[in-house]
């Protein structure tokens, strides 16, 4: 009897610690939004310092109010480029309540690419079925407003579309080239007409000409980080590589790699700053742990929603 009495015990206890870890995870974790910040010294020598908010993974819903106020809220950060990697919308109404988080950045300079979460609308699944690799193509899932979520972007906001794209700017004083592809976890990245963008970009560009000016920072986007993408980036010559999509792994054991990255991209890998290698090259590659969750599945836990903001400086020599 008391060995019974000890196991039920213990039975209880752990149940009880399951409870409260997901109630933290449900009630305070997934609203407890931070800020992480990164410097990366790749600007030429002497430049203005570019403060870059990386935004990622929103998933939002209509009645997620306490993001969309917290999302508006980092307009007090004043950035000089947006850097948007998708997955924006959790809902079919989703887009009403983006649009009001984002109202504040109008006229900043940004870049975005479409995650499958900006197509179609989520889906209840088992979380365990990530252990077996990535998740598939969703069959039954609502198809979103694409086209309405792409003209607020483009046209409200200003911001360039780098899905299977290139785009340049040039913000205080440098020079960006941006390159981009759509949601790679479904299989729309389209690596083989980067290298003609890239080169067709280069050739066109106003600054082609001036000599004299800076050289230009190049900058890889993707929603999903497969390795396929961040070898293709760096081999077309990325500096810097902004990716989301991992969630960070969304629960995590503390002190521990990501459990899941939904991706290929190593565990350790999943959220933060590394650097990605191929072939000899190397680039900074930042992947959020993004600031929404998919509304069937509204946990975190020891992986706290995050924006991220990066701060481009001087180096010590051009990366021209």
């Amino acid at each position: 009897m008391a060995t019974t009495r000890t196991a039920a015990a213990a039975l209880g206890a752990v149940a009880a610690a399951g409870g409260a870890a997901f109630a933290w995870g449900a009630l305070v974790e997934r609203n407890r939004f931070t800020i992480r910040h990164e410097v990366l010294p790749v600007l030429e020598p002497g430049a203005r310092d570019l403060t870059v908010l990386h935004l990622a993974d929103l998933h939002m819903a209509p009645w997620q109010r306490r993001k969309q106020e917290w999302v508006r809220s980092l307009a007090t950060i004043e950035p000089d480029l947006i850097v948007n990697t998708g997955d924006n919308l959790g809902h079919q109404e989703g887009l009403q309540g983006l649009e009001y988080a984002l109202e504040p950045f109008a006229g900043i300079a940004g870049v975005y690419v479409n995650g499958s979460n900006d197509y179609f609308g989520p889906q209840a699944k088992n979380p365990l079925r990530y252990f077996g690799g990535p998740s598939g193509r969703p069959d039954k899932a609502a198809s979103l407003d694409t086209a309405a979520l792409e003209s607020h972007f483009e046209e409200s906001l200003g911001w360039l579309s780098l899905n299977n794209a290139a785009r340049a700017i040039e913000i205080r004083g440098s020079r960006i080239e941006f390159f981009g592809v759509n949601d790679a976890h479904r299989g729309w990245d389209r690596l083989d007409t980067l290298p003609g963008a890239i080169e067709e970009l280069r050739e066109n560009v106003g600054w082609q000409d001036d000599r004299t000016g800076p050289g230009a920072v190049a900058i890889g986007v993707t929603h999903a980080p497969y390795r396929r993408v961040l070898d293709s980036f760096v081999t077309n010559g990325a500096d810097v590589i902004f990716a989301g999509h991992t969630h960070g792994g969304q629960v995590r054991i503390p002190g521990l790699p990501a459990l899941v990255t939904n991706c290929d991209i190593p565990r350790e890998q999943a959220q933060g700053l590394s650097l990605w290698r191929h072939a000899g090259h190397s680039a900074y590659l930042n992947v959020s742990a993004g600031i929404g969750t998919s509304i069937y599945a509204p946990v975190r836990f020891a992986c706290p929603p995050e924006a991220v903001v990066v701060t481009l400086t001087a180096g010590e020599f051009g990366y021209s």
